[in-house]
């Protein structure tokens, strides 16, 4: 299953990467200079661009890179294709900053890796100092993508987007009345013990909306303040915690969970309910279902160009940036499923999308998706500080004792 993604998707810790931005601290004084003083508007002689994934962002983009290089020989020689986790990532391009020059020259991540960049200072700041390369950007996006667009204060691109959710998906030979409310999930726990699961929220996308979606199903008193304003959500999971098992590491263990039926109930995603039955790793009757007053908790990808990158590759990244940004690109964001639906701008259906990913959703998609994405609201993610917080809350309250690898 091609899953190494960061964001939402089964991510490593966003505490441990702001960890080890704190404790690198703000980059040393040799650390080149935000950006080259002139860009041209392509370079001077064809560029190779090395480019670092640490969202499995490529599985959505990988095809329109391909194609961007193809179309514009003049502008890039050849594109080499790195992958890594997002904790790595900040040490990878200080050392890089370091030595002088930055041989990676672009970065895909999601919100983890994003906010570790902004801490330490690694990235270019593209906005508004390249406005001009991207012309009315906010006014194309869909308006929650430009709501997580402003997570990136200026030092990234917003190049995907998805809802995520909270989901429940579930087997329906089990589960023939799935619970509709957060007080019937909790009964149904306590009446099937160890039959309900989440991952850990801190490397799960799942877990991660679970936990932050509950504020909203609940009706806590603030959602973006989970120190002080989720006194149900805590409440609620820990006596949910009596009836759950264990926390798995990541989220591909409670889909295989779902899948050979120790678990029943789990926390989902539209991109891990769509994609995981795409590639057979869940079989494909699985059903999914959201709670009485559900909130979508969204989330995005972003392009971020290290700082000491020379005038010619930024004068590519930012042509690339462009392109990956125009609807006919953004229409192979749609994969299959992985990130559902997956652009970010207006204007892109999925008549528009490659055949290989109209047949898989035709296949596996859920019409009601499109419906519950129309009607309900959707919440950006918890910014980078409020979500370690809520993380290291939750590992000492929830999940203590009850994790496992």
């Amino acid at each position: 299953m091609r899953r190494t993604t960061r964001s939402l998707l089964g991510t490593p810790t966003l505490s441990a990467l702001l960890v080890a931005a704190l404790a690198c601290g703000a980059p040393e004084t040799n650390t080149p200079a935000n950006a080259p003083s002139t860009v041209p508007d392509k370079p001077s002689k064809p560029v190779e661009l090395n480019i670092l994934d640490v969202a499995g962002n490529l599985q959505l983009t990988q095809g329109m890179i391909d194609e961007f290089k193809a179309a514009n020989p003049d502008i890039v020689s050849k594109v080499t294709y790195t992958k890594a986790t997002a904790p790595e990532m900040p040490g990878k391009l200080k050392a890089e900053q370091q030595g002088g020059a930055s041989q990676t020259h672009l970065v895909l991540t999601g919100t983890d890796g994003l906010s570790a960049v902004i801490e330490q200072q690694l990235v270019l700041r593209l906005q508004p100092d390249y406005d001009a390369k991207f012309p009315d950007l906010e006014e194309n996006y869909l308006e929650p993508a430009a709501a997580m667009h402003k997570l990136a204060q200026g030092q990234g691109i917003t190049i995907t987007y998805y809802p995520s959710g909270p989901l429940l998906e579930y087997d329906p030979a089990k589960v023939p009345n799935p619970p509709k409310t957060a007080q019937e999930l909790l009964e149904w726990a306590k009446a099937n013990p160890k039959k309900f699961q989440y991952a850990q929220p801190a490397n799960s996308g799942p877990g991660r909306t679970f936990l932050m979606g509950l504020p909203y199903i609940l009706g806590d008193k603030d959602p973006k303040d989970p120190v002080n304003g989720w006194e149900k959500t805590w409440a609620y999971l820990k006596e949910l915690g009596q009836y759950v098992d264990y926390y798995p590491k990541g989220t591909t263990d409670t889909m295989k969970n779902l899948a050979n039926g120790t678990s029943t109930i789990i926390a989902s995603t539209t991109g891990w309910d769509i994609n995981p039955r795409v590639l057979g790793t869940v079989p494909a009757g699985m059903k999914t279902a959201t709670l009485e007053g559900f909130h979508w908790v969204t989330d995005a990808h972003y392009a971020v160009i290290p700082k000491g990158v020379p005038a010619d590759v930024l004068a590519a990244d930012l042509a690339l940036i462009k392109w990956i940004l125009d609807p006919r690109q953004q229409a192979k964001a749609y994969d299959k499923g992985y990130f559902y639906p997956g652009p970010a701008v207006k204007g892109v259906t999925l008549d528009m999308a490659p055949q290989e990913s109209k047949d898989a959703l035709a296949k596996f998609g859920r019409p009601e998706y499109d419906a519950l994405i129309e009607a309900h609201p959707k919440e950006t993610s918890l910014p980078a500080a409020q979500q370690v917080q809520a993380f290291q809350k939750w590992d000492r309250e929830v999940g203590s004792g009850k994790t496992r690898q």
